[in-house]
């Protein structure tokens, strides 16, 4: 929803589930500061994690959760990227 509002340059949802995730979060996050600051936009990464205090859960219990429940209902990935846009059309 919010990627296809005009003034969306860059929109990511990630998960720190695995080692993996969580680089692909880093990298996410570290391509928005870098947008931000060359001004194109604004730029989201939401980043899917657990509680498991709140969740009343362990910490195992909380990323199986995370797993079977909100990366299946969350799909990971890239939104809206106006830079790969751009690569694309060229």
């Amino acid at each position: 929803m919010i990627a296809q509002l005009e003034g969306a340059h860059y929109v990511e949802r990630v998960s720190v589930d695995t080692v993996p995730n969580v680089a692909k979060t880093k990298q996410a996050i570290k391509k928005a500061f870098q947008n931000a600051i060359a001004g194109k936009g604004y730029n989201l990464v939401e980043v899917l994690s657990i509680c498991p205090t709140n969740w009343g859960l362990n910490p195992q219990e909380s990323m199986d959760w995370l797993r079977n429940n909100m990366i299946p209902f969350y799909e990971l990935g890239v939104k809206k990227d106006k830079d790969a846009q751009v690569k694309e059309a060229k």
